[in-house]
C-alpha cells in the first residue's frame, strides 16, 4: 500500500464550498447578465452566512464566559 503524505496545503484548501463564498462575498461580474431570482437567491445566501457566523460567535463567547 502506497499512503501518500498529506501536507499543510492540503488541510487549508477550500475545496468547492469555500470557493463558493468566495464567489458569493467577492466582487461582482458587471459583465454578466443575471436574473433577479439569482440576485435575490445570492442575497438570500450572504445573509444566512453572516446570521451563522454570529451565531457561532455568540455561543462560543457565551460557552467561554458565562
Amino acid at each position: 500500500m502506497d499512503k501518500k503524505k498529506n501536507t499543510a496545503k492540503e488541510y487549508f484548501e477550500l475545496g468547492e464550498v469555500g470557493r463558493y463564498f468566495l464567489r458569493l462575498f467577492g466582487k461582482k461580474y458587471k459583465n454578466k447578465p443575471g436574473s433577479i431570482n439569482l440576485q435575490l437567491m445570492h442575497g438570500i445566501n450572504r445573509i444566512t452566512v453572516i446570521v451563522f457566523i454570529l451565531a457561532l460567535l455568540f455561543f462560543t463567547i457565551k460557552k467561554l464566559f458565562f
